[in-house]
């Protein structure tokens, strides 16, 4: 039997500490609010909006929010973000992606402060992960970081193998891995005999979109999987990227969806908010 990652419980925990250290930096007079913007009335968006009202709640800090019509243009919204990056009592910036076809996401993403972009994904913030300076990191990446660490996984010299190569997920996750001082490959769709490199992984890191892709044969006895993915079927089951019944038996660590990666994306944003407050001192 795989030891179970238990992306709850370890998701509590780091809210349980970035509540005491808001607390504490309260207690100093100095207070942190999140700005939160959602264009269009995307179900799944207004789900994770709420999840992240909820979470500033509990750890102390103020939500602001901002749900613009769908019909917003693109110069209405960067004008929003540039008075956002302009206000002292906003420490982060977070616009809920993806936004409607006709606004430039990149455009968006670069107009947010770098200094308030606590999704991690502002340019300046990717390119100081790359030569490792300081700079927020994208929140699943950093989350399964932790997961790995606060499991007791060894990460230093392992193999290390990620399933996808996304500038939100695959890229930045081999980079941190790579701070971890694992050996990182990168594979991809073009990525030739990728069930023979999956196996060579200590850890197998799989953020590649398509349901139930990576099954047993992926699969190196003993391994570490962690599935970034997350579907929904039609009858609202939800399942990864990794066949879990099937890939559990053959690992040492495996995360289960959902409850492994996806709390973790919440609490790194916490931490990335609680992180620019301290900054703002």
């Amino acid at each position: 039997m795989a030891e179970l990652i238990d992306g709850k419980r370890i998701s509590s925990e780091i809210k349980d500490e970035l509540k005491q250290k808001v607390a504490e930096l309260k207690a100093q007079g100095v207070t942190g609010a999140l700005a939160v913007i959602q264009v269009g009335n995307d179900p799944a968006s207004s789900v994770y909006v709420r999840n992240k009202k909820r979470a500033c709640e509990y750890i102390g800090i103020e939500s602001l929010s901002y749900e613009l019509p769908e019909e917003t243009t693109e110069d209405e919204l960067i004008a929003l973000i540039e008075k956002l990056n302009a206000d002292d009592k906003v420490n982060g910036i977070l616009v809920q992606l993806p936004v409607p076809a006709h606004i430039n996401e990149d455009k968006i993403i670069g107009a947010i402060s770098p200094a308030k972009d606590v999704d991690g994904f502002h340019p300046m913030n990717v390119g100081a992960l790359t030569i490792g300076r300081e700079g927020f990191v994208s929140c699943t990446p950093a989350g399964i970081i932790q997961l790995l660490k606060r499991s007791g996984i060894e990460i230093a010299g392992k193999n290390c193998v990620v399933v996808g190569r996304s500038n939100i997920v695959g890229k930045p996750m081999a980079l941190l891995m790579l701070r971890e001082n694992a050996t990182v490959t990168i594979t991809h769709s073009k990525t030739k005999d990728l069930r023979e490199v999956c196996k060579t992984a200590d850890i197998l890191i799989v953020a590649i979109g398509k349901k139930e892709f990576i099954d047993a044969s992926y699969v190196k006895e003993g391994a570490t999987v962690i599935d970034v993915g997350i579907h929904r079927d039609e009858n609202n089951k939800l399942s990864g990227d990794v066949k879990f019944d099937e890939v559990e038996p053959h690992c040492h660590a495996i995360t289960p969806v959902p409850g492994g990666v996806g709390p973790m994306t919440i609490a790194m944003l916490m931490s990335n908010c609680v992180e620019a407050m301290e900054r703002s001192r």
